[in-house]
């Protein structure tokens, strides 16, 4: 599950540089703002990604 979910985090990054080169070749003010959105949503699931991690070694403790 949390392998997937950095994938996907990492596919987001590449998707917000994209937005964000297009919106630099256009001179798109809403292409930068999308950008800016899509690497903001990025960031807040790798947040995500790590506090699952550690709920996740919390709650299955090895012994």
């Amino acid at each position: 599950m949390l392998i997937t979910i950095l994938i996907f985090d990492v596919a987001l990054v590449a998707w917000s540089l994209h937005l964000m080169e297009e919106a630099f070749y256009h001179r798109g003010f809403s292409l930068m703002l999308a950008g800016t959105l899509v690497a903001l949503a990025a960031a807040a699931l790798l947040v995500v990604y790590f506090l699952m991690g550690n709920c996740m070694s919390y709650l299955m403790p090895t012994s």
